[in-house]
């Protein structure tokens, strides 16, 4: 899934580059700003909903995890067999490993939520003045200002994205080795 998200953001930044060059006048498809403005937008909002999600989700399970090893002192526990066909007699490195997964990814989702919301604020106000400086209700320096802002903000989103996107994937593995689960689920 790392990967896939990691695709489309490529995708997402050629939109945007493409989107910005014709705005400048630098047309390098037959298409205008405003005809490449409405998809990028909506190509952007999907991309980052998926990241968001994907944090979130890898966040949410890895605590989930956390939880059922606590919760199960005793083996005699049915949640701590769905983790283990035959359940070790010792859980103290498991716990171990799960509690620095539980850090790594509320870490990561910490790192890039906030970035992902700052990018979806501003690119939503920079289309919604796009509009409005087409029609002529807001001047032209406001809606670039705000580009301006998106743009950095972007530009900062997108490398914490992508390199906490690798640290998630490396950590969905570990955990997968770490309780023997086939490649084919989670």
């Amino acid at each position: 899934m790392a990967y896939l998200l990691r695709v489309l953001i490529a995708l997402m930044i050629i939109a945007l580059v493409l989107t910005v060059l014709a705005a400048m006048g630098i047309s390098l498809v037959s298409l205008g700003h405003i005809q490449l403005a409405i998809p990028t937008f909506l190509f952007m909002i999907f991309v980052q909903a998926l990241v968001m999600f994907y944090f979130i989700g890898v966040a949410r399970m890895v605590e989930n995890l956390h939880n059922i090893l606590h919760s199960s002192q005793n083996q005699t526990q049915p949640q701590l067999h769905e983790l283990f066909e035959s359940p070790p007699e010792d859980l103290a490195p498991y716990l171990k490993k799960v509690r620095q997964y539980v850090y790594e990814s509320t870490l990561g989702k910490r790192k890039v939520i906030p970035w992902t919301m700052l990018m979806l604020t501003l690119g939503t106000f920079a289309f919604l003045l796009g509009g409005a400086h087409d029609t002529g209700l807001v001047p032209r320096n406001v809606h670039v200002g705000v580009v301006y802002g998106f743009l950095m903000a972007t530009g900062v989103g997108i490398f914490r994205q992508w390199y906490y996107l690798g640290k998630g994937h490396k950590l969905l593995r570990e955990l997968k080795a770490l309780f023997q689960i086939p490649n084919q689920q989670m």
